[in-house]
């Protein structure tokens, strides 16, 4: 349990308002002024420094994890149902209507990544820290924002395939589900399997662990738009697309909140089981998200769009549930 208050400490979120935010803003901008060393072919060669800086993401996720803080909460399965069925479930459900209302009014790479933000899995620090901020059940918290990234190897693929499928696309799922598990499983057990020899350093210096991972997700998103930006993706569709994909994202988050809520009052949760699973199954993970993105769409010209809605979201989220966390904790004290 010792990695827990450096997960669960309640000002995560607010230093990842502090910096992440402006850093996508800078790193968005400086796609658009030097997109060529970004680009395929140029200087930074992304197609192989993506794949190791996902490598490093989740080498660190896994050096940071303790599973010994996942024991506590492994036998509330009704609430490890209700959460895994609205990352799993529910979101792709709510994505595939949005779909066919949007049907041509969108760019068609937007549509897909509206879809790719429903399908990810959900976050795994600003849900512990949201949990342990509102005082609820932080344990229940880990245990399901860990096993929805693993889940997350395997049945965000399965959503794309059918998706992408049914417009007349190909994703090749076998070489996907492989990627992923090379560059994200693996380097995540490799960081489990450090722990012994790395685990104590990496917490004593959790702060600066996070900027190098945040770092390199800023990255990513760099590489992402300079492709775009060369590709003339953007030309004609830059506000339209962001106004939408914000609507999206409100109403979106709004509906979660509350269905997830719902459900866990109509099946008698607890109040500290309820903040964990309101958190849980709201969120979605930029941190995984636009790793996988880099390896399920390497070389789409879309790629940016694709990831535009899950960079708003991920934004949203954390100033709604920050507030939310605030209003639980209130409450609870009373």
């Amino acid at each position: 349990m010792s990695a827990l208050p450096a997960i669960a400490a309640p000002a995560a979120p607010k230093k990842k308002l502090e910096w992440f935010l402006p850093g996508i803003v800078i790193a968005i901008a400086l796609a658009w002024l030097f997109p060529d060393p970004g680009a395929k072919g140029g200087a930074l060669h992304p197609e192989l420094t993506n794949k190791l800086g996902v490598a490093l993401i989740f080498f660190l996720h896994g050096l940071l994890l303790s599973f010994a803080a996942l024991r506590a909460g492994t036998l509330l399965w009704r609430l490890h149902l209700v959460v895994q069925l609205a990352t799993y479930a529910i979101f792709p459900l709510i994505g595939l209507g949005a779909l066919a209302l949007i049907g041509d009014a969108l760019d068609p790479s937007l549509s897909l990544g509206i879809f790719y933000l429903c399908a990810l899995p959900s976050t795994v620090s600003s849900s512990v820290a949201m949990t342990a901020a509102a005082r609820g059940n932080v344990a229940a918290a880990v245990f399901n924002a860990t096993l929805s990234s693993v889940l997350g190897v395997f049945l965000t693929p399965l959503w794309m395939g059918a998706v992408i499928g049914a417009t007349g696309g190909t994703l090749p799922l076998g070489k996907v589900v492989l990627d992923l598990v090379l560059w994200l499983m693996l380097p995540l057990a490799l960081g489990q399997l450090a722990r012994p020899l790395l685990g104590a350093f990496a917490t004593r210096h959790k702060p600066k662990v996070i900027v190098v991972d945040r770092l390199t997700i800023l990255l990513l998103v760099y590489t992402a738009f300079c492709d775009s930006v060369k590709a003339g993706v953007w030309l004609g569709s830059g506000a339209s697309s962001l106004l939408a994909t914000l609507l999206f994202s409100m109403l979106l988050l709004a509906v979660l909140l509350t269905l997830v809520n719902a459900v866990c009052k109509l099946l008698g949760f607890s109040t500290e089981d309820r903040i964990a699973a309101v958190f849980c199954g709201s969120k979605k993970t930029l941190a995984s998200g636009v790793p996988m993105a880099r390896l399920m769409f390497a070389g789409h010209a879309g790629l940016s769009l694709i990831l535009l809605p899950i960079m708003i979201y991920h934004q949203l989220q954390l100033v709604v549930c920050g507030w939310l966390a605030g209003r639980f904790a209130a409450r609870i004290a009373r």
